[in-house]
């Protein structure tokens, strides 16, 4: 099926949006397909988000949307930023509930003064890291000792509540909490509850017409752990409301692109036919790492997120959006090594499944459709040999989407999202956003990243990778050396900036923001 491409040539409205935090991908590239399509996206200065170790000024936020809203059509507003001061601001607060509650009532506000606009919610259920390291100093300072045990005993409490524990469990608990100083657990839990007091509130917003959406987000999570436990409180507490006005699905990340997405969307009265498909093997029912979901059942929540229904038959649908899953249903990290091996587990070389994924990418291109590839073999990065097969047989801007950057459910929803918007773009106005990716997942991510990495842990104090200090110059001037590298004998030259710099928005190698030298 067919849809008529389109080029912006005036603008085709406004959009207000608030990311989640100060994040390239959260920002910028969310963004970028949007105005490709010709909308004003007005969107806050980054100076005004919160980021790592850093706290959004809430009342300047606000100052800011209020200046700024007029005029608009939607408004795709991340909670977090305004109630919080930022997603991680979200883990780490000592916001008194009172002060919650009146952030929240200003959503009323809004609404009031701008009854036409259209304002669709998102918002981030407190994740529960399986450990302190997996924490990655983004939750409150005492996670890092006593993370795993935490995790385990809310796992406990959440199967408690389910199933009951055997006899075993019961004693575990019972240890764990003797080992968790009653402070820690009271603190952690007691941020939770004031979050989920303020996310009942805005589903009750939902209920009375403050929020023409609410999208809650189910952050890094386990099929038993304190997120999954409150995701089944909050479900509960919003049972009466449809889904279209009202989600709770795994993820975070990736929800302003699906809700600009349901913005452009619902403005144009169009609703996209997508045909989803997996690679062999355990495919759509891999539970990805960061998931309590499978994968299948997350991208069915997403396609309802961003406003598109699924089809069977792919010469039924707009777009075609093929997912490569590892067949065995591992989401392995892209940069770490086998354990016990010394040996990098994505290093290129073909799996069970690649030749049989690729095949499938070839045929659907080559058959006309337009296809995106959300690429979660790997978690964090690229999944190599599928991408070097793709450049060898120069596929890889012959696609309308790609993305492979974070979990799974982010880069799922991402490709999801971005794909639907980009098949209105000529091909041509697609490659600058292929290139972000590439040049994000593949290059750096899955590659340049771990060099990296490996360069760090030689050095005397391996905790750099998490925070560079005064490494900060040197490390960002030699990725972007071993990054232009990588593009020149990878990416087709005519697309590359003449140089690439880089430097880190959250002082760490995690993230990176690339951009052409000269902008």
């Amino acid at each position: 099926m067919k849809m008529t491409q389109s080029t912006a040539a005036v603008s085709k409205g406004k959009i207000l949006f608030i990311p989640h935090d100060n994040r390239p991908t959260s920002c910028e590239q969310t963004a970028a397909v949007v105005k490709k399509l010709g909308y004003e996206v007005v969107m806050p200065d980054k100076k005004l988000l919160g980021g790592l170790g850093t706290t959004s000024d809430t009342e300047a936020l606000w100052k800011w949307t209020t200046e700024n809203v007029q005029g608009a059509k939607a408004a795709v507003i991340a909670t977090d930023s305004l109630l919080y001061g930022g997603l991680v601001a979200s883990r780490k607060h000592e916001i008194p509930a009172w002060q919650l509650q009146r952030r929240t009532s200003r959503l009323k506000e809004l609404r009031a003064q701008n009854p036409s606009l259209k304002v669709y919610a998102f918002t981030s259920l407190m994740r529960t890291p399986r450990t302190g390291e997996a924490s990655g100093g983004e939750d409150p300072d005492y996670f890092l000792q006593y993370g795993s045990q935490i995790f385990r005993y809310t796992a406990l409490m959440d199967k408690t509540e389910i199933q009951g524990l055997t006899a075993d469990e019961s004693s575990e608990l019972d240890e764990l909490a003797d080992e968790i100083p009653p402070e820690v657990l009271d603190d952690w839990l007691s941020r939770r509850q004031r979050n989920l007091t303020v996310t009942k509130a805005l589903i009750d917003q939902v209920r009375h017409g403050t929020l023409d959406y609410l999208l809650i987000g189910k952050d890094d999570n386990a099929p038993l752990s304190q997120t999954h436990r409150e995701a089944r409180w909050l479900l509960s507490d919003g049972q009466d409301l449809p889904k279209s006005k009202f989600q709770l699905v795994a993820g975070i990340d990736e929800f302003a692109m699906l809700l600009l997405a349901r913005a452009v969307n619902d403005d144009q009265q169009v609703v996209p036919k997508v045909n989803i498909q997996f690679n062999t093997g355990k495919g759509g029912n891999t539970v990805p790492t960061y998931s309590d979901e499978r994968a299948v059942d997350t991208i069915r929540e997403e396609l309802l997120v961003s406003g598109a229904t699924a089809v069977d038959q792919p010469e039924l649908a707009d777009y075609v959006l093929l997912v490569n899953t590892s067949p065995d249903g591992l989401t392995g990290e892209a940069n770490h090594v086998q354990p016990g091996e010394g040996r990098l587990l994505n290093n290129g070389q073909d799996r069970f499944g690649t030749q049989y994924f690729l095949s499938k990418v070839r045929s659907m291109i080559q058959a006309g459709y337009r296809v995106g590839i959300a690429d979660i073999a790997f978690t964090n990065g690229s999944d190599n040999a599928l991408m070097n097969h793709l450049q060898q047989e120069g596929l890889l801007f012959r696609l309308r989407a790609y993305s492979g950057w974070n979990t799974a459910t982010n880069s799922m929803g991402f490709a999801l999202g971005q794909g639907m918007l980009s098949i209105r773009l000529r091909q041509a106005d697609c490659q600058s956003l292929l290139l972000t990716r590439y040049l994000d997942d593949w290059a750096y991510q899955a590659n340049v990243r771990t060099d990296m990495a490996n360069k760090i842990a030689q050095m005397s104090d391996p905790s750099i990778y998490l925070y560079l200090g005064h490494y900060e110059p040197s490390m960002a001037a030699e990725t972007a050396t071993r990054l232009q590298r990588f593009a020149q004998l990878h990416l087709p030259a005519e697309l590359l900036p003449a140089k690439l710099q880089v430097s880190f928005p959250w002082h760490r190698m995690f993230i990176a923001d690339i951009q052409p030298a000269d902008k």
